[in-house]
């Protein structure tokens, strides 16, 4: 039996980082006992501070680091170590990438069984900071106070910024975020000095109650911006003050819209959107083909990169023009659309029925013909009777959330014996799943992971297979 830790020691020196865990934590081991360490990174050697102990590991955050690995670099947010995003900032990007490949390739073959021979080598992201296209920022009466705070001595208990990790009713103030280009910080900063000066108050996320909840910033590659105001309960007069005084600021504002959500959750999606100005959509680009953006469509983070997994995804399915492709999980029909000038046909299907009115949409402005999309769970779309209706697909491209396809769907992909099916994932875990399953009749034959997300331990990943 190895070592227990005594219940009341809150400290552990020396541990050794040997390795990166799914979740981005650093992994060390003492005497048969794991740790898993936020803010580690393999190579160092760190004290730590222990959160939480379970049987056979342990949770803790570095408190000391004693060496540090040739991998570590000062982050370069003011942020970092409190606010949830940009975990791996203290890390160089060649070894983000180093360990995100790795993670690709051990749950492959862990969890898959797959041979990753023929893995490449992933594609890095050129912009890493400044690549997201869309924020949510939360206004708070719960300020979460920070030690720049106390020494600033700010007296204001409102916040506007992002929840602290664990914490639902605590809010981090935010100053800069790398996260999304300009106009994001100063629209933010901005928003709140203006709500603050004029007593707008801001929301109570426990009480319920309060003027402010929301405020949702788009950008895109074609320059246009997006900016949702979410009031909850404001004050006559209020909601006209805050958007007037945001479009005699930023007249260029491409779509200034708000919303008032007085549900116990943040989401928008059964909300009405008000138009303040402009129009109620934001134009997105790539390759020549334009896709619309509205408050409530899914479309990828990070556009420049997104581009870049659409091609990696194009040439996967090895297209020649004469293919009838379906395109499942389709969202907005962004890659059925991107790839609809390639092929003789695609069929998108989705579960959310605004998300395939949205890509209906994307492939008239557009004048594209070549697609059908339907709406409904993907188990219950996709029967025998549904393939037998529109035809055999000689390719399939799937792009499922995190939770990867259902069983049924799976067995559906397997009945069809479509001579190619390229996967495209954004958790390798889930993907190794169904990957399992697929090898039945399918081979592996090409992988190659994709950097959306610089500093974060997310990755995604394409892998094509063909039918035996």
């Amino acid at each position: 039996m190895g070592k227990r830790i005594p219940q009341d020691k809150k400290f552990i020196s020396g541990i050794s980082i040997i390795d990166i865990a799914e979740e981005g934590k650093g992994v060390g081991k003492q005497d048969e006992l794991v740790f898993f360490i936020e803010r580690a990174i393999p190579g160092d050697v760190v004290n730590v501070e222990l959160q939480r102990k379970k049987k056979n590991f342990v949770e803790g955050k570095v408190s000391e680091v004693v060496e540090a690995s040739p991998y570590r670099v000062d982050p370069f947010c003011s942020h970092f170590g409190i606010c949830g995003g940009c975990k791996w900032q203290h890390m160089t990007y060649d070894a983000q990438l180093k360990f995100k490949q790795q993670s690709v390739a051990n749950a492959l073959t862990r969890i898959g069984k797959v041979d990753v021979s023929s893995m490449e080598p992933i594609l890095g992201s050129e912009q890493k900071t400044y690549y997201r296209n869309k924020l949510e920022y939360t206004f708070s009466n719960k300020r979460w106070l920070t030690n720049l705070d106390e020494a600033a001595e700010v007296n204001t208990m409102d916040a506007l910024g992002f929840h602290v990790p664990g914490r639902f009713d605590k809010i981090l103030a935010i100053d800069h975020c790398y996260l999304q280009q300009d106009p994001s910080n100063a629209l933010r900063n901005n928003i709140y000095a203006f709500a603050s000066q004029n007593g707008i108050s801001f929301y109570d996320l426990k009480q319920h109650e309060g003027a402010l909840r929301n405020l949702i910033i788009r950008t895109s590659s074609t320059g246009e911006v997006m900016v949702i105001v979410v009031f909850a309960y404001p004050e006559e007069g209020q909601v006209e003050q805050l958007m007037d005084y945001i479009h005699a600021e930023w007249p260029h504002i491409t779509s200034l819209l708000y919303i008032i959500n007085q549900k116990r959750n943040d989401t928008i999606f059964d909300q009405e959107i008000h138009v303040f100005q402009g129009r109620d959509f934001i134009y997105e680009e790539m390759e020549g083909l334009k896709f619309k953006v509205g408050p409530k469509s899914f479309y990828q983070t990070n556009s420049a990169q997104a581009y870049e997994l659409y091609k990696i995804t194009r040439e996967f399915a090895e297209l020649e023009g004469h293919e009838l492709v379906y395109d499942l999980y389709t969202g907005a029909g962004t890659i059925a659309n991107f790839v609809a000038r390639s092929v003789r046909e695609v069929i998108g299907v989705e579960y959310v029925p605004s998300a395939i009115e949205d890509a209906k949409i994307n492939s008239s402005i557009n004048q594209i013909a070549n697609t059908k999309f339907f709406a409904g769970d993907m188990k219950d779309v996709l029967t025998s009777e549904f393939i037998a209706l529109h035809g055999k697909p000689d390719v399939v491209i799937t792009d499922p959330p995190r939770a990867g396809m259902h069983a049924d769907v799976v067995q559906r992909i397997l009945e069809m014996e479509s001579a190619k099916v390229v996967y495209v994932s954004c958790n390798a875990a889930t993907q190794a799943r169904d990957l399992e399953m697929l090898q039945s009749k399918y081979e592996v034959v090409r992988i190659k992971p994709v950097d959306m997300f610089p500093h974060t331990q997310h990755v995604e990943n394409v892998v094509l297979l063909r039918l035996k």
